[in-house]
C-alpha cells in the first residue's frame, strides 16, 4: 500500500447516505458506502476531514450538511489555525470542515480541497511503524502525538492522532465499543491495523 484508493464506509441504508452525502458535500469518487448491521456504540475511533479554502467554504459545507440530516458537534468558529467546524452525519461518522485561512479571499464555492482520514490510536509510533513497514511514507510526524502520511496518487490522505486527542478535537467522549464501520481501500494485501483498522482491496469498494 502506498495511497488510499477510497474509504468505504458501512451504513444501515447506503441510499440514504448516498442522499446526505451528495447534498451535504458533494462527494464522489472519494467515498464509498455498503450495508451494514455490525453492532457499534459511542466513538468510532476515526473522523474525516474536508479541507476548503477559506472560512466562507467552511460555512457553506457545515450548513449544507446540517441542512441534510447532520448534527452539530462543534460550531464554525475560528481559532489559531484557522477556522473549522465538527458535524456527525445521520449514519454517525464524525466530519470535521477546516480552513487554515483566517479570512475569506471570495464567496463561497464548497469546493473541496483535500480529505483526511484521521484514525484514533493507542500508540502512535506502533502504528506507525505498522504503516511504513506496508510501504506508506512520511510527510509530516510530531513525535507520539501525530503522524500524517504522504497521499501518493490517492485522493484521501491518511493521519494517526491519539484516540483521546481525536475524540476531544471532535468534541465526543473517546469512549466506543464495536465495529468501527469503515474499510480502507488501497494497493497491497488485505490486512487489518494494530487499532482494527481494516484495509481491503480496492475492487472491493462499492460507489454509492
Amino acid at each position: 500500500m502506498t495511497s488510499i484508493d477510497a474509504v468505504t464506509l458501512e451504513v444501515a441504508d447506503p441510499a440514504a447516505a448516498g442522499t446526505f452525502y451528495a447534498e451535504a458535500f458533494g462527494l464522489d469518487t472519494q467515498l464509498c458506502l455498503r450495508a451494514s448491521q455490525a453492532p457499534t456504540s459511542g466513538f468510532r475511533g476515526f473522523t474525516l476531514s474536508l479541507v476548503v479554502s477559506q472560512p466562507a467554504d467552511v460555512r457553506a459545507l457545515v450548513d449544507a450538511a446540517v441542512d441534510a440530516g447532520a448534527t452539530t458537534l462543534k460550531p464554525v468558529a475560528r481559532s489559531l489555525w484557522g477556522c473549522g467546524g465538527v458535524v456527525q452525519a445521520p449514519d454517525g461518522t464524525i466530519w470535521k470542515v477546516a480552513t487554515s485561512a483566517k479570512k475569506d479571499t471570495g464567496p463561497a464555492t464548497r469546493q473541496i480541497g483535500g480529505m483526511v482520514l484521521l484514525l484514533g490510536v493507542a500508540d502512535v509510533a506502533a502504528s506507525k511503524r505498522f504503516y511504513l513497514e506496508r510501504g506508506l511514507a512520511v510527510a509530516r510526524s510530531f513525535g507520539r502525538m501525530y503522524v500524517e502520511f504522504a497521499s501518493g496518487s490517492g485522493p484521501v490522505t491518511l493521519a494517526l492522532y491519539r484516540r483521546r486527542a481525536l475524540a476531544k478535537d471532535a468534541g465526543v467522549s473517546p469512549e466506543g465499543t464495536g465495529s468501527h464501520r469503515i474499510a480502507i481501500a488501497g494497493g497491497g494485501e488485505p490486512c487489518t491495523d494494530p487499532d482494527g483498522f481494516v484495509w481491503e482491496s480496492a475492487s472491493v469498494a462499492v460507489r454509492p
